[in-house]
């Protein structure tokens, strides 16, 4: 499995195909069945992205050891890790930046993915809201137990 596309650089997001994506939608949504697909496919760090998304620590360090550190930033600027956010910046990673920020609902950043021409990423991005809005309800259910 290579990690870099032909330019060069460390694979982004949106140099997979759409198929992939949308298996990696499925995933977020929690289907098992794509989580493995992408799993058992060449794309482990999709599914290692997905479940580092849901605080998973062995797909962070999974993440962290085979070279895709900018989707681990990733998972921790979603949680607002501001030290996530300034190493993106500072490693020029600006979709993984723009898909935060369309995920945190900040003013324009929806529409920039759509204008350019990158309307599965507004999809990705309001899975991922929803992934954390749900965490947020069962961590917060989780501590409204009242034990007797």
């Amino acid at each position: 499995m290579t990690l870099k596309t032909t330019n060069g650089r460390r694979k982004e997001l949106y140099d997979y195909p759409v198929k992939i994506l949308l298996a990696l939608i499925e995933s977020i949504k929690g289907d098992i069945k794509f989580h493995k697909w992408l799993l058992n496919n060449g794309y482990p760090e999709l599914a290692a992205l997905v479940s580092a998304l849901q605080a998973d620590q062995e797909a962070f360090d999974w993440l962290m050891q085979n070279k895709f550190n900018h989707y681990a930033a990733f998972c921790n600027a979603v949680d607002d890790d501001d030290q996530a956010i300034i190493w993106l910046v500072k490693h020029k990673f600006n979709f993984l930046i723009v898909l935060n920020d369309a995920i945190n609902k900040k003013p324009g950043a929806e529409e920039w993915l759509v204008k350019n021409n990158l309307k599965i990423f507004v999809v990705i991005a309001n899975r991922i809201l929803q992934l954390k809005q749900d965490q947020n309800v069962n961590y917060a259910d989780y501590h409204k137990i009242h034990f007797n």
